[in-house]
């Protein structure tokens, strides 16, 4: 008896040790954080301040989460990183987004219809930045000079392209058109390897403060009839003020055009994903707007609309119905 008592006790004991190896490596895996990646921009502008901070709330959360934000080349670039894959979502400028649902511009005869949207953002005007003293006062100025029009597949880059078009200008109109990120052109006109460059940002900007402090510089009006009838035929453009003493050295306002900053996602990334990121800034909104000078002006209202030109994504609109803040199914 004590012989099939001491069998059974040990072939239980060897089972219960066969179990619990078996939870022990599994556990692990069962509790593994999932990853998200948001695309950004350069170090220096807003969208990167914007995904760091939505992977701050994301990472500080219960959501299960890990969130990652690195630079990117911004706009275009992150629309595609998520058609890709590399990225899960991303800061892109409304008309990039625009562009790339509708097939448009760069995006042209191959429509992101799988792009979705997140959010709205700040209101971004594109700021041409000039030396003081390159004889650059007006749109009209950078015509012979050297101008930094952004990196390839940058927002600042985009914009430039429709001013030019606008204008009926190529690249042969200026003495030269540099493709440096938003990180380099502050250094690169304080040391006078360039007489301006243009930058689509929300404001008080850290790149155009630097260029400020580090040289004499003048922020150069965008409002000439060629713009107007730019902003009159395009729905993401309005005109904005950069108020005057923003800047040292630019005591005037200055009225300029621009985009709005959106998160963007795809069909492609899973519910959960974009419901976590989107109730990781809602839940904490106030928190979330003290982060930039940029986003103290931000309503839950106009987020979940303004300068959204793809459909939202569903993931966001499961967290906005649970809000109340949308009745659709």
């Amino acid at each position: 008896m004590f012989a099939k008592h001491h069998a059974f006790k040990t072939l239980f004991s060897a089972a219960a040790l066969a179990l619990s190896t078996v939870a022990l490596t599994t556990a692990p895996a069962q509790a593994a954080d999932k990853f998200m990646t948001i695309g950004t921009g350069g170090q220096t502008g807003v969208y990167y301040v914007v995904g760091q901070s939505i992977c701050r709330f994301v990472n500080q959360g219960d959501s299960g989460y890990k969130c990652n934000a690195p630079s990117t080349g911004a706009s275009v670039a992150n629309v595609n990183g998520i058609e890709n894959g590399d990225l899960d979502m991303g800061v892109a400028q409304s008309d990039v987004q625009y562009n790339a649902y509708h097939g448009e511009a760069q995006f042209k005869g191959e429509p992101h219809e799988d792009l979705r949207s997140v959010f709205a953002l700040h209101g971004e005007p594109a700021t041409i930045v000039a030396r003081s003293g390159s004889g650059i006062t007006s749109l009209d100025d950078l015509k012979g000079k050297r101008v930094n029009i952004g990196n390839p597949g940058s927002g600042n880059r985009a914009t430039m392209e429709m001013i030019m078009e606008a204008k009926g200008w190529t690249r042969d109109d200026f003495a030269l058109a540099s493709e440096l990120d938003s990180a380099e052109q502050a250094s690169a006109l304080a040391d006078n390897n360039i007489d301006a460059f243009i930058f689509v940002a929300g404001h008080p900007n850290g790149s155009i403060q630097e260029a400020a402090t580090t040289t004499d510089v003048t922020l150069i009006p965008l409002d000439d009839p060629a713009i107007k009838e730019l902003v009159d035929e395009k729905p993401y453009y309005s005109f904005y003020t950069i108020p005057g003493g923003m800047y040292k050295g630019n005591d005037k306002d200055v009225t300029v055009f621009g985009v709005g900053a959106t998160l963007v996602s795809s069909t492609k990334v899973d519910d959960d994903t974009v419901y976590a990121a989107t109730k990781a800034v809602f839940d904490n909104f106030d928190r979330f707007k003290k982060l930039h000078p940029a986003f103290a002006k931000l309503d839950p209202k106009t987020m979940i609309s303004d300068g959204l030109s793809a459909p939202l994504h569903d993931g966001a609109k499961r967290y906005y119905q649970e809000k109340g803040w949308l009745t659709d199914k």
